[in-house]
């Protein structure tokens, strides 16, 4: 199952189009399937926060993945992890790169399930980069 947040106020959204995507992209990827995603909509301010609190790094950005991670005594194993969408960051690159917001957010939605994944493409040689334009095509948002 995967859970929506919405935390901004600026952009409306029929959430139910982003739970039912993610939970289609879990079953095309194998690491995914059958597990469960949250997925949190934020402001580009929160984002920030985020991304400085996290990554060191003070500037927003579009997507945060954060695996779940386990210890001894957790018997939740279905629950992959979190991402976080920057709705203000999403519509600004849905403008530059000529997309409908939909399916810019379905890209970042698949891109934060394959960081979950393990998927890394800053260290990776271009195979979290492969897998993505691969799945993409396969999901109908390879535009």
């Amino acid at each position: 199952m995967t859970e929506i947040i919405n935390n901004q106020r600026k952009i409306k959204l029929d959430w139910q189009i982003f739970r039912e995507f993610a939970e289609s992209t879990s079953g095309k990827i194998d690491e995914a399937e059958n597990k469960d995603v949250t997925i949190a909509f934020v402001s580009d301010r929160k984002m920030r926060g985020l991304n400085k609190e996290f990554r060191g790094k003070n500037s927003t950005t579009d997507v945060l993945s954060f695996p779940f991670e386990t210890d001894d005594f957790d018997v939740e194993r279905d629950f992959l992890g979190d991402i976080v969408i920057s709705l203000e960051q999403a519509q600004k690159q849905a403008a530059e790169n000529d997309l409908d917001l939909e399916t810019e957010i379905k890209q970042l939605i698949l891109h934060g399930i394959l960081h979950l994944c393990g998927y890394d493409h800053e260290t990776d040689d271009g195979e979290m980069n492969m897998r993505e334009l691969e799945i993409r095509k396969v999901l109908g948002i390879d535009f």
